[in-house]
């Protein structure tokens, strides 16, 4: 009985031996082994077997990219504004054995190199080239801590200045600055909008002006015109009219030269040129015998043409 519980026994134990000696390594993982305290291989992904006893495993490390957040440390700019920074690094481990014996803390020392550099690299700036200038304080940061994390299986893939923090006095003096430019661009957009209003109403009223000159223009030229064409037209009936008076006259002398009384017609002419020279100013007219003589006859001649 006691054979059996004994040979059970060391069936657990070697069972358990067994368990404890098989690893299986998950994706993304590596396992750092040591044989009698020595380094002896380092365990990808999939199924492995370790001596019991003689191999251990030294450290399990993570492959995938890790973030280290650190807290924030107190700076001073080129002008003398300390002003404090706290940053975040994206990291990878590239070399699980180096990362494993190249440094006692590797996160640790990663945020020393870190403090240091920050430190180093805003010492160069002052307060406006550090609030400005993000882009180059993180590709700089980015390059020192590469190089000083190679010796340590570590590649640092991006630093970023997660908060600038300067003093509260700053902050007041940042605060005023940025009311007082928001009032001036305010001011030049109300300026700039009076402005453009009274560009539109000096248009506007150019406009109307130039509506109102071309309107009377118009008005002119149609009164022009009309005027125009009144006096044309008036013109037109005097000389119908006097085309008329002349055509009576014509028609009147032709019809006394057909009744034979041509030296009649020159003394009756004659009377009417003394008549226009007198003019019906004169009081008294002298009038030559023979001119008298005949205007009898040219009376009488008169009478016989009525009378027929």
């Amino acid at each position: 009985m006691t054979g059996i519980i004994l040979t059970i026994v060391i069936i657990l134990i070697a069972l358990i031996l067994i368990t404890s000696c098989i690893k299986i390594v998950p994706q993304a993982h590596a396992y750092v082994i040591e044989r009698l305290g020595a380094y002896q291989g380092t365990w990808s992904v999939g199924f492995h077997i370790k001596i019991p006893v003689i191999d251990k495993v030294a450290k399990k490390v993570i492959l995938k990219e890790q973030v280290a957040d650190f807290a924030p440390q107190p700076v001073i700019t080129k002008d003398n504004v300390t002003m404090r920074i706290d940053t975040v690094v994206f990291y990878q481990i590239t070399d699980p054995k180096l990362y494993c014996y190249g440094v006692q803390n590797p996160i640790m020392a990663i945020e020393n190199l870190t403090s240091t550099t920050l430190r180093n690299i805003i010492g160069d700036l002052e307060l406006d080239e550090t609030l400005t200038s993000r882009e180059l304080i993180n590709a700089k940061m980015r390059a020192t801590l590469d190089v000083a994390t190679d010796p340590w299986g570590i590649k640092v893939n991006r630093v970023e200045l997660k908060n600038i923090i300067p003093p509260a006095a700053i902050q007041d003096a940042m605060e005023k600055q940025m009311k007082a430019e928001r009032e001036r661009r305010e001011a030049i957009l109300r300026a700039e909008g009076e402005k453009r209003s009274s560009i539109l109403m000096a248009e506007g009223h150019k406009e109307s002006v130039i509506l109102e000159a071309e309107a009377a223009k118009q008005a002119a030229i149609l009164k022009a015109e009309a005027e125009k064409e009144a006096t044309i037209r008036e013109a037109e009936g005097q000389a119908q009219a006097i085309l008329k008076i002349q055509q009576a006259k014509a028609d009147g002398i032709r019809f006394i030269k057909d009744a034979g009384a041509d030296s009649a017609v020159l003394q009756l002419k004659s009377l009417e040129a003394f008549e226009k020279a007198a003019d019906g100013k004169a009081t008294k007219i002298i009038i030559p015998s023979e001119i008298q003589g005949m205007a009898g006859l040219a009376k009488s001649v008169v009478e016989t043409i009525k009378d027929n």
